[in-house]
């Protein structure tokens, strides 16, 4: 039951969250409008915009911001990811290419170091 639940909110969410459901709203909404503009009572007038309308149009397009923005951070979370992705690629050839210069800085360190000696022997006690 609980997978069925998930999927029929899944999916009913999805379909609210576009601009034709929100151009679907806005007509059923405007059904009522002319009652209330017939009764000519200010608070019905306002109750109409504020619970009728707006609640209903708004839905829709506040959800469909926030896909889009959504989809804006996912985005910008991917451009990211792959942007670490290289750097940490690049810090792995830096620190492979490090170790290799360590390895040859000791070497020419023994190099010297038995040159030094081999002086040290030829030169007078």
């Amino acid at each position: 039951m609980k997978r069925f639940n998930l999927w029929l909110a899944e999916k009913i969410t999805s379909s609210v969250a576009t601009m034709w459901c929100a151009y679907l709203f806005a007509a059923i909404a405007l059904i009522s409008l002319p009652k209330a503009l017939q009764s000519g009572d200010s608070i019905v007038i306002v109750s109409w915009v504020a619970q009728t309308f707006l609640q209903l149009v708004l839905l829709s397009i506040i959800m469909v911001g926030q896909k889009v923005q959504s989809a804006s951070v996912e985005q910008k979370i991917d451009e990211t990811h792959t942007a670490s992705l290289a750097e940490f690629e690049l810090a792995k050839e830096a620190r492979t290419d490090a170790a290799l210069e360590l390895a040859e800085l000791k070497e020419i360190s023994r190099e010297m170091q038995a040159l030094i000696i081999e002086v040290e022997k030829k030169l007078p006690r």
